[in-house]
């Protein structure tokens, strides 16, 4: 009995922590209140590096590891971490670009963000953001 029951709690926690959402995130003085899934992914990959009113771009990410990451991955650049790591590795050897800087946590991130004011990030939908502004993805 504890066995299934220790089974049963294993699958729960995991189905829940891979639902587990995001919500994006900006420095508090950014004018942007949404943005679209084709703006985020552009500024994630660095395909955009201004905001409208032409200040730069500082995109931060969470680990690869992250299924926070993987969730955003899958829904806003259409690719897995793992295609998006690929990428990055391309980019590097053509001396185009190099990665948004990584972060272990939703926690860092936020602290990134908050003294970062190009910058734009992504946490867990849980994640309490302090006095970030949290734009709409639409």
């Amino acid at each position: 009995m504890k066995r299934i029951l220790l089974t049963l709690f294993l699958f729960t926690s995991a189905s829940l922590h891979a639902a587990e959402g995001f919500k994006v995130v900006v420095h508090r003085s950014n004018p942007i209140t949404s943005i679209s899934k084709s703006e985020l992914s552009d500024y994630l990959l660095k395909k955009k590096t201004t905001w409208p009113d032409k200040k730069p771009v500082v995109a931060v990410d969470l680990t690869d590891k992250s299924p926070v990451r993987g969730k955003l991955s899958q829904e806003v650049l259409g690719r897995s971490p793992a295609a998006i790591k690929s990428y990055w590795q391309q980019q590097i050897f053509s001396g185009r670009d190099v990665p948004p800087v990584e972060k272990a946590s939703d926690r860092d991130v936020i602290a990134f963000v908050q003294v970062t004011p190009g910058a734009i990030g992504y946490v867990s939908d849980a994640t309490d953001t302090g006095d970030l502004k949290v734009v709409v993805l639409r």
